[in-house]
Protein backbone atom coordinates (compact mmCIF):
# COMPACT_ATOMS: atom_id res chain seq x y z
CA UNK A 1 0.00 0.00 0.00
CA UNK A 2 1.82 3.52 -0.91
CA UNK A 3 2.40 6.18 1.50
CA UNK A 4 -0.41 8.91 -0.10
CA UNK A 5 -0.72 11.87 2.43
CA UNK A 6 -3.97 12.96 0.82
CA UNK A 7 -7.07 10.92 2.81
CA UNK A 8 -9.08 11.37 -0.37
CA UNK A 9 -6.97 9.91 -2.31
CA UNK A 10 -6.67 6.79 0.29
CA UNK A 11 -10.35 6.59 -0.26
CA UNK A 12 -10.46 6.90 -4.18
CA UNK A 13 -7.70 4.00 -4.65
CA UNK A 14 -9.27 1.56 -2.71
CA UNK A 15 -12.43 2.33 -5.21
CA UNK A 16 -10.22 2.38 -7.79
CA UNK A 17 -8.70 -0.96 -7.47
CA UNK A 18 -12.49 -2.24 -6.15
CA UNK A 19 -13.69 -1.24 -10.04
CA UNK A 20 -10.82 -2.63 -11.94
CA UNK A 21 -11.46 -6.06 -9.88
CA UNK A 22 -15.37 -6.11 -10.48
CA UNK A 23 -15.21 -4.73 -14.35
CA UNK A 24 -15.65 -6.51 -17.10
CA UNK A 25 -12.75 -4.18 -19.11
CA UNK A 26 -9.89 -3.31 -16.40
CA UNK A 27 -7.82 -1.04 -18.51
CA UNK A 28 -4.17 0.09 -16.77
CA UNK A 29 -2.22 3.29 -18.53
CA UNK A 30 0.62 5.50 -17.92
CA UNK A 31 0.03 8.89 -18.87
CA UNK A 32 -0.82 11.87 -15.93
CA UNK A 33 -1.04 12.76 -12.81
CA UNK A 34 -5.34 13.53 -12.83
CA UNK A 35 -5.93 13.14 -8.87
CA UNK A 36 -8.41 16.02 -8.87
CA UNK A 37 -10.01 14.29 -11.46
CA UNK A 38 -10.37 11.18 -9.78
CA UNK A 39 -11.53 12.45 -7.14
CA UNK A 40 -14.74 13.82 -9.23
CA UNK A 41 -15.20 10.18 -10.90
CA UNK A 42 -15.82 9.15 -7.61
CA UNK A 43 -18.39 11.89 -6.65
CA UNK A 44 -16.10 13.63 -4.07
CA UNK A 45 -15.14 17.04 -4.08
CA UNK A 46 -12.42 18.36 -6.69
CA UNK A 47 -10.04 21.29 -7.67
CA UNK A 48 -9.76 22.25 -11.18
CA UNK A 49 -6.91 24.39 -10.51
CA UNK A 50 -4.22 22.43 -9.45
CA UNK A 51 -1.82 21.17 -12.43
CA UNK A 52 -1.66 17.56 -13.51
CA UNK A 53 1.93 16.32 -14.21
CA UNK A 54 1.55 14.73 -17.59
CA UNK A 55 3.78 12.64 -19.72
CA UNK A 56 1.05 11.70 -22.61
CA UNK A 57 -2.02 13.07 -24.49
CA UNK A 58 -2.28 9.88 -26.28
CA UNK A 59 -1.86 7.11 -23.51
CA UNK A 60 -4.54 9.08 -22.11
CA UNK A 61 -6.90 9.80 -24.50
CA UNK A 62 -6.24 6.57 -26.68
CA UNK A 63 -7.54 4.63 -22.89
CA UNK A 64 -10.12 6.95 -22.87
CA UNK A 65 -11.63 5.85 -26.42
CA UNK A 66 -11.63 2.12 -25.86
CA UNK A 67 -13.26 3.07 -22.64
CA UNK A 68 -15.97 5.49 -24.06
CA UNK A 69 -16.46 2.22 -26.94
CA UNK A 70 -17.61 0.36 -23.79
CA UNK A 71 -19.45 2.31 -21.55
CA UNK A 72 -21.71 4.15 -23.94
CA UNK A 73 -23.31 7.47 -23.46
CA UNK A 74 -22.75 6.72 -19.29
CA UNK A 75 -19.34 6.10 -17.77
CA UNK A 76 -20.13 3.38 -15.98
CA UNK A 77 -17.20 1.37 -14.12
CA UNK A 78 -18.83 -2.24 -14.15
CA UNK A 79 -18.25 -2.24 -18.47
CA UNK A 80 -15.17 -0.23 -18.13
CA UNK A 81 -12.37 0.92 -15.63
CA UNK A 82 -9.27 2.94 -16.20
CA UNK A 83 -6.32 3.33 -13.58
CA UNK A 84 -3.12 5.14 -14.36
CA UNK A 85 -1.07 4.06 -11.27
CA UNK A 86 0.89 7.31 -11.50
CA UNK A 87 -1.89 8.71 -9.45
CA UNK A 88 -0.89 6.59 -6.23
CA UNK A 89 2.41 6.87 -6.19
CA UNK A 90 4.47 7.25 -2.76
CA UNK A 91 4.96 10.73 -0.99
CA UNK A 92 8.66 9.69 -0.89
CA UNK A 93 8.56 8.45 -5.44
CA UNK A 94 6.84 11.61 -6.09
CA UNK A 95 10.39 13.28 -6.98
CA UNK A 96 10.81 11.09 -9.60
CA UNK A 97 7.26 11.43 -11.16
CA UNK A 98 8.69 15.43 -11.44
CA UNK A 99 11.90 14.33 -12.59
CA UNK A 100 10.49 12.28 -15.59
CA UNK A 101 8.04 15.15 -16.54
CA UNK A 102 11.07 17.40 -17.01
CA UNK A 103 13.24 15.52 -18.38
CA UNK A 104 10.35 14.31 -21.22
CA UNK A 105 9.66 18.08 -21.72
CA UNK A 106 13.14 18.91 -21.91
CA UNK A 107 13.58 16.52 -24.70
CA UNK A 108 10.48 17.32 -26.31
CA UNK A 109 11.23 21.20 -26.61
CA UNK A 110 14.41 21.23 -27.96
CA UNK A 111 15.62 20.00 -31.12
CA UNK A 112 19.38 20.14 -30.49
CA UNK A 113 18.38 17.70 -27.70
CA UNK A 114 16.82 14.93 -30.19
CA UNK A 115 19.79 13.17 -30.31
CA UNK A 116 19.95 12.87 -26.67
CA UNK A 117 15.93 11.68 -26.64
CA UNK A 118 16.99 8.96 -29.68
CA UNK A 119 19.54 7.44 -26.64
CA UNK A 120 16.75 7.83 -24.27
CA UNK A 121 14.33 5.41 -26.47
CA UNK A 122 17.39 3.36 -27.46
CA UNK A 123 18.03 2.92 -23.73
CA UNK A 124 14.12 1.94 -23.11
CA UNK A 125 11.27 3.13 -21.45
CA UNK A 126 11.38 0.72 -18.93
CA UNK A 127 14.07 2.16 -17.27
CA UNK A 128 12.93 5.60 -17.07
CA UNK A 129 12.93 6.95 -13.10
CA UNK A 130 9.33 6.62 -13.25
CA UNK A 131 9.17 2.63 -13.75
CA UNK A 132 10.72 1.92 -9.82
CA UNK A 133 7.92 4.54 -8.57
CA UNK A 134 4.38 3.38 -10.33
CA UNK A 135 5.32 -0.77 -9.31
CA UNK A 136 3.74 -0.57 -6.10
CA UNK A 137 0.35 0.92 -6.66
CA UNK A 138 0.14 -0.54 -9.94
CA UNK A 139 1.12 -4.15 -8.11
CA UNK A 140 -1.74 -3.43 -5.35
CA UNK A 141 -4.41 -2.22 -7.89
CA UNK A 142 -4.04 -5.35 -9.58
CA UNK A 143 -2.96 -8.42 -7.01
CA UNK A 144 -6.88 -9.76 -7.40
CA UNK A 145 -7.77 -9.69 -10.71
CA UNK A 146 -7.57 -12.70 -12.22
CA UNK A 147 -9.48 -11.89 -15.74
CA UNK A 148 -7.18 -10.30 -18.54
CA UNK A 149 -5.73 -6.67 -18.07
CA UNK A 150 -5.73 -3.89 -21.29
CA UNK A 151 -2.61 -2.15 -21.11
CA UNK A 152 -2.28 1.11 -22.95
CA UNK A 153 1.76 1.33 -21.67
CA UNK A 154 4.76 -0.66 -22.58
CA UNK A 155 5.80 -0.27 -18.68
CA UNK A 156 2.62 -1.44 -17.10
CA UNK A 157 2.08 -4.54 -19.61
CA UNK A 158 5.76 -5.54 -18.80
CA UNK A 159 5.36 -5.32 -15.24
CA UNK A 160 2.41 -7.27 -15.12
CA UNK A 161 3.50 -9.62 -17.69
CA UNK A 162 6.37 -10.51 -15.85
CA UNK A 163 4.21 -11.67 -12.71
CA UNK A 164 2.02 -13.81 -14.92
CA UNK A 165 -0.53 -11.80 -15.14
CA UNK A 166 -2.67 -12.27 -18.64
CA UNK A 167 -2.34 -8.66 -20.30
CA UNK A 168 -3.43 -7.71 -23.82
CA UNK A 169 -0.76 -4.76 -24.65
CA UNK A 170 -2.05 -2.14 -27.32
CA UNK A 171 1.32 -1.36 -29.68
CA UNK A 172 -0.85 1.94 -30.54
CA UNK A 173 1.98 3.25 -33.77
CA UNK A 174 2.65 1.65 -36.78
CA UNK A 175 6.12 0.92 -34.98
CA UNK A 176 7.41 -2.18 -32.50
CA UNK A 177 9.70 -0.82 -30.13
CA UNK A 178 11.99 -3.25 -28.75
CA UNK A 179 10.23 -2.88 -25.52
CA UNK A 180 7.39 -4.24 -26.66
CA UNK A 181 9.04 -7.70 -27.02
CA UNK A 182 10.46 -7.86 -23.53
CA UNK A 183 7.75 -11.14 -22.65
CA UNK A 184 6.68 -11.50 -25.91
CA UNK A 185 7.43 -15.26 -26.45
CA UNK A 186 5.29 -15.67 -22.86
CA UNK A 187 1.84 -17.73 -23.62
CA UNK A 188 0.31 -14.53 -21.33
CA UNK A 189 1.52 -11.61 -23.54
CA UNK A 190 -1.64 -10.74 -26.15
CA UNK A 191 -1.29 -7.98 -28.52
CA UNK A 192 -3.02 -5.82 -30.46
CA UNK A 193 -1.15 -4.15 -33.24
CA UNK A 194 -1.53 -0.98 -36.05
CA UNK A 195 -2.00 -2.89 -39.17
CA UNK A 196 -0.63 -5.96 -40.64
CA UNK A 197 2.73 -4.69 -41.25
CA UNK A 198 3.23 -4.18 -37.73
CA UNK A 199 2.19 -7.26 -36.88
CA UNK A 200 4.94 -8.88 -39.59
CA UNK A 201 7.44 -6.65 -37.83
CA UNK A 202 7.10 -7.29 -34.66
CA UNK A 203 7.24 -11.10 -35.40
CA UNK A 204 10.58 -10.39 -37.13
CA UNK A 205 12.32 -8.33 -34.28
CA UNK A 206 10.97 -10.44 -32.03
CA UNK A 207 13.17 -13.05 -34.42
CA UNK A 208 16.28 -11.20 -34.03
CA UNK A 209 16.51 -11.14 -30.40
CA UNK A 210 15.55 -15.16 -30.54
CA UNK A 211 12.18 -14.76 -29.13
CA UNK A 212 9.57 -17.30 -30.67
CA UNK A 213 6.07 -15.47 -31.08
CA UNK A 214 2.78 -17.25 -31.71
CA UNK A 215 1.56 -15.40 -34.14
CA UNK A 216 -2.07 -16.25 -33.08
CA UNK A 217 -1.48 -14.07 -29.93
CA UNK A 218 -1.21 -11.34 -31.90
CA UNK A 219 -4.39 -9.75 -33.14
CA UNK A 220 -4.34 -6.77 -36.45
CA UNK A 221 -7.19 -3.88 -34.59
CA UNK A 222 -6.10 -0.60 -36.21
CA UNK A 223 -5.48 2.47 -33.58
CA UNK A 224 -7.90 3.11 -30.72
CA UNK A 225 -9.88 5.89 -31.63
CA UNK A 226 -12.38 7.51 -29.25
CA UNK A 227 -15.72 6.62 -31.14
CA UNK A 228 -17.11 10.35 -30.22
CA UNK A 229 -14.20 11.36 -32.42
CA UNK A 230 -15.28 8.79 -35.04
CA UNK A 231 -19.16 10.21 -34.78
CA UNK A 232 -18.16 13.86 -35.79
CA UNK A 233 -17.15 12.91 -39.39
CA UNK A 234 -20.93 12.36 -39.92
CA UNK A 235 -21.93 15.96 -39.51
CA UNK A 236 -18.60 17.48 -41.33
CA UNK A 237 -18.35 18.50 -44.85
CA UNK A 238 -15.39 18.92 -46.91
CA UNK A 239 -14.35 22.62 -47.54
CA UNK A 240 -15.24 24.25 -50.29
CA UNK A 241 -15.06 27.87 -49.63
CA UNK A 242 -15.46 30.70 -46.51
CA UNK A 243 -13.30 30.46 -43.47
CA UNK A 244 -10.87 27.95 -43.28
CA UNK A 245 -10.67 26.34 -39.68
CA UNK A 246 -7.50 25.09 -38.64
CA UNK A 247 -6.91 23.68 -35.02
CA UNK A 248 -2.56 23.87 -34.24
CA UNK A 249 -1.80 21.53 -31.49
CA UNK A 250 0.98 20.75 -29.26
CA UNK A 251 0.63 17.27 -27.24
CA UNK A 252 1.21 15.95 -23.73
CA UNK A 253 4.79 17.39 -23.25
CA UNK A 254 4.43 20.49 -25.04
CA UNK A 255 5.98 19.23 -28.36
CA UNK A 256 6.56 21.74 -31.18
CA UNK A 257 6.50 24.84 -28.78
CA UNK A 258 9.14 26.54 -31.03
CA UNK A 259 7.17 26.00 -34.47
CA UNK A 260 3.94 26.89 -32.93
CA UNK A 261 4.77 30.29 -32.10
CA UNK A 262 6.93 30.76 -35.39
CA UNK A 263 3.64 29.42 -36.90
CA UNK A 264 1.95 32.08 -35.30
CA UNK A 265 4.55 34.65 -36.23
CA UNK A 266 3.48 34.34 -39.68
CA UNK A 267 -0.31 34.05 -39.57
CA UNK A 268 -1.31 36.65 -36.75
CA UNK A 269 -0.81 39.38 -38.78
CA UNK A 270 -2.40 37.87 -41.59
CA UNK A 271 -5.61 37.75 -39.42
CA UNK A 272 -4.89 41.42 -38.37
CA UNK A 273 -5.25 42.59 -41.97
CA UNK A 274 -8.04 40.69 -42.46
CA UNK A 275 -6.53 39.27 -45.56
CA UNK A 276 -7.05 35.73 -45.52
CA UNK A 277 -10.29 34.03 -44.44
CA UNK A 278 -9.34 31.54 -41.89
CA UNK A 279 -10.15 30.95 -38.27
CA UNK A 280 -7.57 29.65 -35.60
CA UNK A 281 -7.82 27.19 -32.11
CA UNK A 282 -4.74 27.11 -30.38
CA UNK A 283 -4.72 23.73 -27.97
CA UNK A 284 -1.93 24.28 -25.25
CA UNK A 285 -3.29 21.37 -23.52
CA UNK A 286 -2.22 21.65 -19.99
CA UNK A 287 0.81 23.97 -20.70
CA UNK A 288 0.27 27.39 -18.88
CA UNK A 289 3.38 28.53 -20.31
CA UNK A 290 2.47 28.01 -24.06
CA UNK A 291 -0.63 29.39 -23.34
CA UNK A 292 0.88 32.69 -22.07
CA UNK A 293 3.53 32.63 -24.89
CA UNK A 294 0.37 32.49 -27.52
CA UNK A 295 -1.43 34.91 -25.14
CA UNK A 296 1.39 37.72 -25.57
CA UNK A 297 2.36 37.08 -28.88
CA UNK A 298 -1.13 37.94 -30.18
CA UNK A 299 -1.45 40.87 -27.89
CA UNK A 300 1.38 42.38 -29.58
CA UNK A 301 0.25 41.75 -32.97
CA UNK A 302 -3.17 43.24 -32.26
CA UNK A 303 -5.20 40.40 -32.36
CA UNK A 304 -8.07 39.30 -30.10
CA UNK A 305 -8.28 35.71 -28.45
CA UNK A 306 -12.43 34.89 -27.66
CA UNK A 307 -13.88 32.71 -25.52
CA UNK A 308 -13.48 29.24 -26.80
CA UNK A 309 -17.66 29.36 -27.13
CA UNK A 310 -17.41 31.63 -30.04
CA UNK A 311 -17.66 29.68 -32.72
CA UNK A 312 -17.37 32.43 -35.22
CA UNK A 313 -13.71 33.84 -33.26
CA UNK A 314 -10.70 34.68 -35.46
CA UNK A 315 -8.54 33.31 -32.59
CA UNK A 316 -9.17 30.85 -29.90
CA UNK A 317 -6.99 28.69 -26.97
CA UNK A 318 -7.87 25.36 -25.52
CA UNK A 319 -6.20 25.17 -22.52
CA UNK A 320 -6.84 23.51 -19.15
CA UNK A 321 -4.36 22.70 -16.30
CA UNK A 322 -5.70 18.91 -16.26
CA UNK A 323 -5.56 16.57 -18.82
CA UNK A 324 -8.65 14.95 -18.53
CA UNK A 325 -10.59 18.76 -19.00
CA UNK A 326 -8.40 19.87 -21.94
CA UNK A 327 -8.91 16.49 -23.74
CA UNK A 328 -13.07 16.83 -23.24
CA UNK A 329 -12.25 20.92 -24.49
CA UNK A 330 -10.56 19.04 -28.02
CA UNK A 331 -13.42 16.80 -28.36
CA UNK A 332 -16.28 19.71 -27.72
CA UNK A 333 -15.04 22.76 -29.48
CA UNK A 334 -11.87 21.34 -31.40
CA UNK A 335 -12.74 18.34 -33.51
CA UNK A 336 -16.15 19.12 -34.44
CA UNK A 337 -15.04 22.36 -35.58
CA UNK A 338 -12.02 22.38 -37.25
CA UNK A 339 -11.59 22.00 -41.48
CA UNK A 340 -7.84 21.29 -40.61
CA UNK A 341 -4.88 20.59 -37.80
CA UNK A 342 -1.54 21.58 -37.89
CA UNK A 343 0.04 19.05 -35.80
CA UNK A 344 2.88 16.74 -35.37
CA UNK A 345 2.17 13.22 -36.79
CA UNK A 346 1.65 11.68 -33.52
CA UNK A 347 -0.50 8.51 -33.03
CA UNK A 348 -3.03 10.47 -31.14
CA UNK A 349 -3.80 13.33 -32.85
CA UNK A 350 -3.40 12.15 -35.92
CA UNK A 351 -5.25 9.32 -35.91
CA UNK A 352 -8.41 11.30 -34.00
CA UNK A 353 -8.23 14.36 -36.77
CA UNK A 354 -8.40 12.27 -39.66
CA UNK A 355 -11.15 10.32 -37.75
CA UNK A 356 -12.58 13.47 -37.02
CA UNK A 357 -12.68 13.96 -41.05
CA UNK A 358 -9.45 16.35 -41.01
CA UNK A 359 -6.96 17.10 -43.31
CA UNK A 360 -3.20 17.24 -41.86
CA UNK A 361 -0.35 19.88 -41.92
CA UNK A 362 2.53 17.81 -40.14
CA UNK A 363 4.77 19.37 -38.12
CA UNK A 364 8.86 18.13 -37.36
CA UNK A 365 8.43 14.51 -36.11
CA UNK A 366 9.71 13.10 -33.00
CA UNK A 367 10.44 9.67 -33.22
CA UNK A 368 10.96 6.77 -36.13
CA UNK A 369 6.89 5.87 -35.34
CA UNK A 370 5.74 9.51 -36.32
CA UNK A 371 8.02 9.08 -40.01
CA UNK A 372 5.76 6.51 -40.09
CA UNK A 373 2.42 8.31 -39.77
CA UNK A 374 3.61 10.68 -41.74
CA UNK A 375 3.95 8.26 -44.94
CA UNK A 376 0.72 6.62 -44.05
CA UNK A 377 -1.46 9.86 -44.09
CA UNK A 378 0.51 11.48 -47.22
CA UNK A 379 0.59 8.24 -49.13
CA UNK A 380 -3.43 8.53 -48.75
CA UNK A 381 -4.07 12.39 -49.44
CA UNK A 382 -4.71 13.50 -46.48
CA UNK A 383 -1.56 15.22 -45.19
CA UNK A 384 0.91 17.57 -46.34
CA UNK A 385 4.28 18.72 -44.82
CA UNK A 386 3.61 22.14 -42.70
CA UNK A 387 5.85 24.85 -44.67
CA UNK A 388 6.13 27.06 -41.71
CA UNK A 389 8.17 30.31 -42.68
CA UNK A 390 5.91 30.29 -46.40
CA UNK A 391 2.55 29.19 -44.19
CA UNK A 392 0.31 32.08 -45.52
CA UNK A 393 1.80 31.37 -49.15
CA UNK A 394 1.18 27.18 -48.48
CA UNK A 395 -2.41 27.49 -46.96
CA UNK A 396 -3.50 30.17 -50.11
CA UNK A 397 -2.25 26.91 -52.71
CA UNK A 398 -3.66 24.27 -50.82
CA UNK A 399 -7.09 26.20 -50.87
CA UNK A 400 -7.21 27.52 -54.43
CA UNK A 401 -9.62 25.93 -57.28
CA UNK A 402 -9.89 27.16 -60.93
CA UNK A 403 -13.26 26.40 -61.95
CA UNK A 404 -15.11 23.32 -60.71
CA UNK A 405 -11.66 21.55 -59.84
CA UNK A 406 -11.51 20.66 -56.47
CA UNK A 407 -8.55 22.38 -53.87
CA UNK A 408 -6.29 19.99 -52.01
CA UNK A 409 -7.98 20.79 -48.63
CA UNK A 410 -11.25 19.81 -50.19
CA UNK A 411 -9.67 16.45 -51.72
CA UNK A 412 -7.73 15.45 -48.51
CA UNK A 413 -10.85 16.08 -46.22
CA UNK A 414 -12.83 13.34 -48.76
CA UNK A 415 -10.04 11.74 -48.69
CA UNK A 416 -10.39 11.15 -44.61
CA UNK A 417 -13.97 10.76 -45.45
CA UNK A 418 -13.34 7.68 -47.44
CA UNK A 419 -10.24 6.37 -44.82
CA UNK A 420 -10.18 2.59 -44.32
CA UNK A 421 -11.95 1.18 -41.33
CA UNK A 422 -9.20 -0.45 -39.61
CA UNK A 423 -8.89 3.65 -38.74
CA UNK A 424 -11.98 4.14 -37.31
CA UNK A 425 -12.78 0.47 -35.37
CA UNK A 426 -10.02 0.30 -33.58
CA UNK A 427 -11.77 0.93 -30.05
CA UNK A 428 -14.36 -2.05 -30.62
CA UNK A 429 -12.05 -4.01 -32.31
CA UNK A 430 -9.62 -4.47 -29.31
CA UNK A 431 -12.84 -4.96 -27.24
CA UNK A 432 -14.14 -7.65 -29.15
CA UNK A 433 -10.37 -9.10 -28.81
CA UNK A 434 -10.53 -8.69 -25.36
CA UNK A 435 -13.50 -10.27 -24.85
CA UNK A 436 -12.37 -13.35 -26.82
CA UNK A 437 -9.17 -13.44 -24.37
CA UNK A 438 -11.79 -14.31 -21.86
CA UNK A 439 -13.56 -17.42 -23.67
CA UNK A 440 -10.23 -19.11 -23.79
Amino acid sequence: MPDLLDPVLVKTFAKDKQYLEDTKLPIITVSASFKEDIKGFHGLPEDETIPDIVFSRAHYSMAVGIASQAWGKTMDYKKAWIVDPTNYVSHGDWKSIQLTEIIGKTLARHRYLKLLKDSVDKFGRNRLPILDSITPPLLHLTQHIKRPILSLHIATGNILAGLGKTVLQVITDPHVRYDYLIHAEKANMFFCVFDQKTKQDLLEKAALIDKKVDPKRIFVTGPPVDPRVVGIRKNKKAWRSGPLKLCITTGGLGTNKDEILQLLAHLLPELRRHRPDYRLIIYTATHQDISTAVGKLAKSMHVKISPIEDRRAKLRIIYHPQIVDANELLITYGFPWADGFITKPSGDMAYDAVAAGCFLLTLQEWGEWEYVIREIFETKGISRSAVIDQIAIQLATLTNAEGKAQSWVELAMLNAHKIDKLFLEGSRQIIATYQGLKQR
